[in-house]
């Protein structure tokens, strides 16, 4: 496993973790080898040095033989990913580790740098000629054939157009059966427990469409601001950030038909119908279907616009909510409501699926309840962090003389219901990876689905909803006015308690 930008926090913080945590729970094979590269001059010793803090520190019940154990598979090559001189040193690097093994040519490349960077890395390693698919063998096992794979992270573009040509260049070196463009938020339990709750139970799904669903509300919040990362962030804002990558790989889960098989091919296949099947609303209309913000001053903080780093007069987004409808028989006239934004009440992500009341309310003579239209009803909610766990709200008669209604709520904890750890959502993605796997992975239609959905969101077209941002709501609310504004012209409203 060959990292690029491996001296960044995401692989102290996350990819180092996680490969510990399936070291750990013998998800890893032993002889998988570690390589960073990173333009920081390091030794493999310090190396390890640096990041054992903070694997210390991620993971649960710290075991130092395991560490030791990996620590020793993991390696460290400096030099400066651009420049095609540094590939002999890679490639002589990389051939050294595996020939102690015995084998030679399985790769898994992670490219954990900034974006701009991806082309430029996936063009040297073609003409360093380390995609060798199937024509090196292992003197181990002469019939096996190698592999290489590249993991590219988020975010994959910044644009439609910037997408669709970074899947041209990663199509000129690998295979697509090769490419995982990896989001984390798969790796999570709740997230890939929605299909399961979806297909496995026949007490849910038949209710799952436009018939019986109101609405379904797709929530990432955060309570922390940009801090040190403004340069990146303005020129990103919330909607590539989050709604274009985590929250539309949640919605698909949601919304998509079931897939004929539990196959790579027919989920993603299933996943990327779903998101051609959002609507594009007209650019005139763009104000009905979004609202935008900035955060405000808070304790001495400045306002996002004023914050240093930001352009001066920047619009860009640091909460954002659009209405999304789907053009296709199962969701006709039932909106997905998806929002994220920076300083929020609370840190939460969540899928809130409101049902429709009763189509007749038979209470309406009750004492009390005298011409009370029916109640909101039942309310399924998959809580993703910070709890991993499932409620679903219905109404029963409170105990008593009379007819009193009150919601009952039935809870399922994962972690107490199981008694197992959360690992690293990054981890069983890797292995996965490492496995071929590409279920919980995206194609590159769905990659390019997405932006064609949220480009009249960030383009021209939404520069009349950006006119007023600059804090429009105070650190610590749930958003702008205009984001409750965009349910309650419907009768709708956020699931804030």
């Amino acid at each position: 496993m060959v990292i690029f930008g491996a001296s960044g926090d995401l692989t102290s913080r996350k990819l180092i973790p996680s490969m510990y945590e399936m070291a750990r729970d013998g998800g890893l094979s032993p002889d998988t080898c570690i390589l960073g590269v990173s333009r920081t001059g390091m030794s493999d010793e310090q190396f390890r040095d640096k990041i054992e803090p903070d694997v210390r520190a991620s993971v649960a019940d710290f075991n130092e033989s395991t560490w030791r154990n990996l620590a020793d598979r993991i390696h460290y090559q400096a030099g400066d990913a651009t420049d095609a001189g540094f590939y002999q040193q890679l490639r002589s690097r990389i051939d050294q580790l595996s020939g102690q093994h015995g084998c030679r040519g399985n790769i898994l490349f992670f490219l954990s740098v900034a974006a701009n960077l991806y082309e430029p890395i996936i063009r040297q390693i073609a003409d360093a000629g380390l995609v060798t698919e199937g024509k090196r063998w292992c003197s181990i096992d002469p019939g096996a054939r190698s592999w290489q794979r590249v993991i590219v992270e988020k975010p994959f573009g910044h644009d439609a157009p910037s997408a669709v040509e970074l899947n041209r260049a990663l199509g000129r070196t690998f295979e697509e059966e090769s490419i995982y463009r990896i989001d984390h938020y798969l790796g999570k339990d709740v997230v890939q427990s929605l299909l399961v709750f979806r297909f496995a139970n026949t007490v849910f799904e038949p209710l799952w469409n436009q018939q019986y669903i109101d609405h379904v509300q797709i929530t990432a919040a955060e309570t922390l601001g940009v801090r040190d990362r403004t340069s990146f962030y303005d020129q990103t804002g919330a909607i590539r950030d989050m709604l274009q990558s985590h929250l539309m790989q949640i919605l698909a889960f949601v919304a998509m038909e079931p897939p004929t098989d539990y196959t790579p091919e027919y989920i993603r296949q299933e996943k990327a119908k779903i998101i051609d099947a959002i609507e594009i609303p007209a650019p005139d209309r763009i104000g009905e279907f979004a609202a935008l913000g900035q955060y405000g001053s808070s304790d001495g903080s400045p306002a996002y616009h004023e914050s240093k780093g930001v352009a001066p007069g920047s619009t860009t987004e640091t909460y954002a909510a659009l209405a999304l409808h789907f053009d296709n028989w199962r969701w006709a006239g039932t909106p997905f409501y998806i929002r994220t934004g920076k300083m929020l009440a609370a840190k939460r992500t969540e899928i809130v699926v409101q049902f429709k009341p009763p189509a007749a309310n038979l209470f309406k003579l009750v004492p009390g309840l005298e011409g009370k239209s029916p109640r909101p009803a039942n309310r399924i909610v998959f809580e993703i962090a910070p709890s991993e766990r499932v409620s679903l709200r219905f109404e029963a008669k409170k105990p008593g003389s009379g007819v009193v209604i009150e919601s009952i709520e039935m809870l399922a904890d994962f972690s107490e219901q199981f008694h197992l750890p959360v690992v690293e959502a990054y981890g069983p993605l890797i292995v996965d990876a490492m496995r071929g796997d590409q279920t919980l992975f995206k194609d590159r239609s769905e990659i390019e689905g997405a932006w064609n959905a949220v480009m009249p969101f960030i383009g021209p077209a939404s520069d009349s909803i950006r006119r007023d941002i600059h804090a429009n709501y105070a650190p610590g609310s749930w958003g702008p006015a205009t984001a409750d504004q965009l349910l309650a012209r419907h009768g709708r409203q956020w699931h804030n308690d």
